[in-house]
């Protein structure tokens, strides 16, 4: 798969916003486009390069990992409880080896928060599943942010 099909696909998603920084592409549910910057949350990355972490191997030509946020009941679903034990450079202790490509896994260091990752993915059968899941998770996340906002 290339991230130019990752990225089309989840842009076509009704109200996604991107941010772009560094190559990256940040995809929020913002269907007003008026999030503050405090409520920015991504629903999911592609990130291009190792200028956050060093352990995906980035580096490598062509290299590229999608993540993904994902709720409580479905990354325990694949992964079980979340990691809690960080190395010396704060990467969680998942097992995993994080630069294995065309895996899911934990992501390295936001895994607490039940996000996913997966480096340099071959297919979208496993993955358009979990984009939905994410996307839609945002977009409940936005609905009841804004049920509260106006009662």
């Amino acid at each position: 798969m290339r991230l130019e099909e990752l990225d089309r696909l989840i842009r076509a998603y009704d109200g996604v916003r991107v941010l772009e920084a560094q190559d990256d592409l940040f995809y929020l549910f913002d269907p007003a486009g008026v999030l503050p910057p405090e409520r920015q949350q991504p629903f999911a990355t592609i990130v291009t390069g190792d200028h956050y972490e060093k352990v995906s191997r980035l580096d490598e030509p062509g290299s590229w990992r999608l993540n993904l946020g994902l709720s409580k009941a479905t990354y325990t679903s694949l992964f079980g409880p979340v990691p809690t034990e960080r190395d010396a450079d704060w990467v969680l202790d998942s097992g995993h080896d994080y630069a294995a490509r065309d895996v899911l896994m934990p992501h390295p260091f936001y895994a607490t928060q039940h996000w996913v990752a997966i480096v340099d993915p071959t297919g979208l059968d496993q993955l358009l599943p979990l984009i939905v899941e994410a996307y839609e998770f945002a977009t409940r996340k936005y609905s009841n942010h804004q049920a509260r906002q106006t009662s």
